[in-house]
């Protein structure tokens, strides 16, 4: 296996793929940014051909989920996808919302969002607004263990989290919290966070600002960075 070299996966958009395909690509240049004489593709899995086009340009890269939790895309159809496109035996890295340093990225993105807001963080509510799953809670798990390090830090009054597909949703979670900010713990900004998150806060008569997903901040390229070459 060649350690210098990487590609980051992510679902993407099967109904609009090209902005989340771009969005991958810009992604990828920033991490081969942050790697001197690393190769760094990336493809979304909702792209037709997307996938086999970045693995054509690679030997054998290891592989990064830019997903939020171990699940089904990581665990099966993204290892199925890989052998359909002969790739067989890459070193497949935990994925993104696993990242030990994703919590701090959090906490500066929210506490940034308050701010902004003209809201004191010790003061303010802090949604995670995540995906949940209605069959499994895989996903849940994950996104509750980066509440509860955002809560050890004492950064903010209230740390809560609501999801798009399980219990508390998001409406739910998000009534009444006032002064608040919601975070959107998702890779990148496709459906859920353009559609069900803004309106799950509509209908909750959310008055806080609504952040970009926690995979748009500019700390996210060093952190994939950083695994990258510890797995090298």
């Amino acid at each position: 296996m060649t350690a210098s070299e990487a590609l980051i996966v992510a679902h993407g958009a099967p109904a609009d793929p090209a902005p989340q395909e771009a969005a991958m690509h810009a992604l990828a240049g920033a991490v081969a940014a942050r790697l001197p004489g690393w190769r760094v593709r990336g493809a979304t899995l909702a792209a037709p051909g997307a996938l086999e086009a970045a693995l054509a340009d690679l030997s054998a890269p290891i592989v990064f989920p830019f997903f939020m939790a171990e699940g089904w895309f990581t665990g099966r159809e993204l290892p199925r996808r890989l052998a359909a496109a002969g790739a067989v035996g890459l070193r497949q890295l935990r994925p993104f919302g696993t990242l030990p340093g994703l919590a701090a990225l959090c906490a500066e993105a929210a506490a940034a969002g308050a701010r902004g807001a003209g809201f004191a963080p010790a003061k303010t509510a802090l949604l995670l607004a995540a995906h949940g799953g209605a069959l499994s809670h895989t996903a849940s798990l994950t996104a509750e263990a980066t509440a509860d390090a955002l809560r050890a830090r004492r950064l903010f009054a209230r740390v809560v989290t609501g999801y798009v597909e399980q219990a508390p949703f998001i409406a739910d979670a998000a009534r009444g919290l006032c002064p608040a900010v919601c975070l959107p713990f998702f890779a990148l900004a496709a459906g859920h966070v353009s559609g069900d998150v803004p309106e799950a806060l509509a209908r909750a008569g959310f008055a806080g600002p609504l952040l970009p997903p926690i995979g748009a901040h500019t700390g996210v390229p060093g952190l994939i960075a950083a695994a990258l070459a510890g797995a090298g």
